[in-house]
């Protein structure tokens, strides 16, 4: 079984992940590194650029699963490729690394992230604080703190696990709402392939994947992307599912955010999102 991934640190940790729960049933499991777009530029305007290439592979036969953060991929799949598992869900929060609490950084500290959703969730809660652009991997981002390039930084919790750098973690964020997919993997196959459907759909995680469905389904109902601040977390419940969300302006001066259990995924999502646009959320995502 060979399974494309990007060549980072993090989405190597990621796919050796999913080749060790494969094991059991193909212990032959091999990663196939992949260079995409994203990974070519500073910048990245569409989500699609941290997977074209990835897809590419599958699509041309060089590999039969990719692996994916799950956050990363656009909410609708190019014809002839399925979602085809979801494994157990990592934290899904935001970390803050360099400081105790956001209330513990003094007014004005610089707090560096490249996320609008974070960006425009910061300033709601701290109007006070300089958000900083903040770019690179994840030891990247570590070292500019360390050389005094921020006075905190935001990242997320399960990259951070997955690297073994919780060392560097200030507090958990729960006042923020995560981005849509944190902290899960996104397991991708082609239509056609039975067999590689089997198997990612074997390490599946029921939960993970019903919460995953719901926060993709409210994000296509928002017609949002990478470059919109939304965040959106479901959990399992005794109603079946909760989901929270948040969509705010990046300066912080507006935002509306929602709370809705339900049993279906896929319409809780788009009912959520319907009640967020009715708040005044597609205002807001317009810029």
């Amino acid at each position: 079984m060979r399974i494309a991934t990007r060549g980072s640190a993090l989405a190597l940790a990621q796919a050796r992940h999913v080749a060790e729960l494969l094991a059991p049933t193909h212990p032959d499991a091999v990663l196939v590194e992949v260079v995409t777009s994203g990974d070519r530029r500073r910048d990245v305007d569409d989500k699609r650029e941290w997977v074209l290439e990835i897809e590419d592979a599958l699509e041309r036969g060089d590999a039969d699963l990719a692996v994916h953060s799950a956050k990363d991929v656009p909410a609708v799949l190019p014809d002839g490729f399925v979602l085809a598992g979801v494994p157990a869900r990592a934290a899904p929060w935001d970390a803050l690394c360099g400081a105790d609490s956001l209330a513990a950084l003094p007014p004005g500290a610089r707090i560096g992230t490249s996320s609008l959703r974070r960006t425009a969730a910061l300033r709601a809660l701290r109007p006070d604080l300089r958000v900083v652009e903040l770019r690179g991997n994840v030891d990247t981002r570590l070292r500019k703190l360390a050389d005094g390039e921020a006075d905190a930084i935001v990242l997320a919790l399960a990259g951070l696990e997955r690297l073994g750098r919780t060392d560097a973690v200030g507090c958990v964020l729960h006042e923020l709402v995560p981005a849509p997919g944190q902290g899960a993997l996104l397991i991708e196959a082609r239509r056609e392939h039975g067999a590689a459907r089997e198997a990612a759909a074997g390490v599946g995680h029921g939960a993970a994947l019903r919460a995953l469905t719901c926060e993709r389904a409210l994000v296509r109902a928002l017609g949002a992307d990478c470059h919109t601040p939304v965040g959106a977390h479901a959990t399992i419940v005794e109603a079946g599912l909760r989901l929270r969300a948040f969509v705010g302006r990046v300066d912080g001066s507006a935002w509306v955010r929602d709370e809705l259990d339900g049993d279906d995924p896929e319409a809780l999502g788009a009912e959520v999102a319907e009640r967020l646009l009715a708040a005044g959320a597609g205002e807001m995502l317009r810029g």
